[in-house]
């Protein structure tokens, strides 16, 4: 059956179906060994030769839905020019080509997640299902009612307005204060950005959940795979997942001290 080419691309677990448009239009996808380069353009995976920078593309059978706790210091891409660590090199036992859903700065940690079912990724991060993820951040020195109040209510950012945020201070400490924001917009850097706006410095940035999915008792770069109920819910639609909840594949998980959330509250959002 004909397809579009990106939500073949997209399928096949190499890349997300918004970065397959840009492989196509820049010349870098083939169909039976000719260079295809217009969007609309289709194909039968079942049936035709389809290949990525020269690589011929494998449909992949299996569905893999990764929860990942990033540690700081690793890239959350697929490559890199200089040549740093990336979040993939932390799935030492996935055989499978996966990538990530959406994306986590370099000095960021936390939940993490990744998956080859392009379809799943697209959901999740599409801005009109405003999925809520939730951070905690330490800031240097201390936090008053006022900064919260105004991250809660939004903040002017050299992109435009922010959306209206929850946000919590989670710890007091005497010379460093942790809080909590959840936000439901991806825009880049957009915590660290806020926090900026209100003259708040961050000395760590953790994102602990993502919509119903938290990160639980996972270590610093450990992972578990996603249950079949979790991937359904958390895209809210029906989704394959074979390998989920596989019980040999749990031992990626160690357990921890889980953080918590809580504290004053000082604004409300869409959850």
């Amino acid at each position: 059956m004909l397809e579009r080419l990106q939500k073949i691309i997209s399928a096949a677990g190499i890349t997300s179906r918004r970065a397959s448009e840009a492989l196509i239009l820049g010349g870098q996808v083939a169909v039976n060994g000719v260079v295809v380069t217009e969007l609309g353009s289709k194909a039968d995976p079942t049936k035709d030769i389809i290949t990525v920078d020269g690589k011929t593309l494998k449909i992949n059978a299996q569905r893999l839905y990764i929860l990942l706790n990033k540690p700081p210091g690793y890239i959350t891409a697929l490559k890199d020019s200089q040549g740093r660590p990336l979040v993939t090199d932390l799935l030492k036992d996935v055989s499978d080509r996966v990538y990530p859903v959406g994306r986590l700065d370099y000095n960021t940690e936390g939940l993490l997640l990744l998956t080859n079912d392009g379809d799943w990724a697209n959901r999740l991060m599409h801005p009109s299902n405003e999925i809520e993820k939730e951070y905690h951040v330490r800031v240097r020195g201390k936090v008053i009612d006022q900064q919260l109040k105004r991250m809660a209510e939004g903040v002017e950012l050299e992109d435009g307005m922010t959306a209206p945020a929850v946000v919590n201070l989670v710890k007091s400490g005497e010379q460093n204060d942790w809080i909590s924001v959840a936000i439901h917009e991806g825009r880049n850097r957009q915590v660290r950005r806020m926090c900026e706006v209100v003259s708040l410095s961050v000395v760590r940035l953790k994102r602990i959940r993502y919509g119903n999915l938290m990160l639980g008792t996972l270590r610093a770069g450990q992972f578990r795979y996603l249950t079949e109920a979790e991937v359904r819910e958390l895209s809210g639609e029906p989704a394959k997942s074979p390998s989920a909840g596989n019980p040999k594949r749990e031992a990626h998980q160690k357990p921890t001290r889980p953080e918590r959330s809580g504290g004053k509250s000082s604004g409300s959002g869409r959850r």
